[in-house]
């Protein structure tokens, strides 16, 4: 992935999956590659693949990275730390943040059929 994130593009890719069921894969991965260079960093991380979700609409916040938050019926999700995005081949909306270093801080994956 290596499209870095055009702001009204992405707007209306999450505008497109709104209002129907769909699959959420979000992770963050900071602590992945922290930890084994640096003991006395705190190390956290979070994981969560095909979660049926339905959300009411989708919105791109900030100047870069990005933050993208999902409203649903009862609360919100949301990733910051957004650069890059994809519509694959698969149409499956692919969001990720890649720290200076080039490796992934950050996913958040959205698709009508469920991630493998």
């Amino acid at each position: 992935m290596d499209v870095i994130i055009n702001f009204d593009e992405v707007q209306n890719l999450l505008n497109s999956f709104a209002n129907q069921e769909v699959y959420l894969h979000l992770e963050t991965t900071n602590g992945a590659y922290a930890s084994h260079n640096d003991a006395s960093f705190y190390s956290a991380s979070a994981y969560i693949r095909n979660a049926k979700i339905t959300y009411r609409h989708g919105k791109i916040m900030g100047d870069g990275p990005y933050r993208v938050g999902l409203k649903l019926e009862i609360g919100w999700v949301y990733a910051e730390g957004l650069t890059h995005f994809e519509l694959d081949e698969s149409n499956r909306f692919l969001l990720a943040g890649h720290g200076q270093d080039g490796k992934l801080g950050v996913a958040l994956q959205i698709s009508k059929t469920p991630f493998e």
